[in-house]
């Protein structure tokens, strides 16, 4: 049986379960291009974190394929909350992350887990459930 966080409470723990308006949005499908994220929409990448998430445009970033996910590109995970991150490598491993991007994460004291897409989606979906996770997702490549 999970410990339940108080009703009101504003600091959430591991293992227990999040009121539904902070929980990190789940991904209910995944394949080749195409993402459905539960009260966020169809699209091709996402960023996600406690209580929401979007589209996620490398433009804004510059993020491309190499060097990778950005330092910028996590920071609004964080902003959100977002205590564990989950970044996806893309369904090749094409996406890479950049260093100062996982250095940035390990100063924070942020658990961080990078991933082939469909093993980044499926531990992101575990951890929504009692844990603030954020998450960067890429469909194709």
């Amino acid at each position: 049986m999970q410990a339940r966080a108080k009703e009101g409470s504003h600091k959430c723990t591991y293992g227990a379960s999040l009121p539904a308006m902070k929980r990190s949005p789940l991904i209910t499908h995944i394949s080749w291009g195409r993402m459905v994220v539960e009260g966020v929409g169809e699209g091709k990448d996402f960023k996600l974190y406690p209580g929401g998430g979007r589209a996620w445009d490398w433009n804004e970033t510059g993020t491309r394929h190499a060097p990778g996910i950005q330092p910028a590109d996590v920071s609004e995970l964080l902003d959100h909350g977002s205590q564990v991150v989950v970044l996806s490598q893309g369904m090749d491993l094409v996406l890479q992350t950049c260093p100062e991007t996982l250095d940035l994460l390990k100063q924070k004291g942020i658990e961080v887990f990078v991933e082939e897409t469909r093993a980044a989606v499926e531990r992101y979906n575990a951890l929504a459930e009692t844990t603030p996770v954020g998450g960067l997702f890429h469909s194709t490549c």
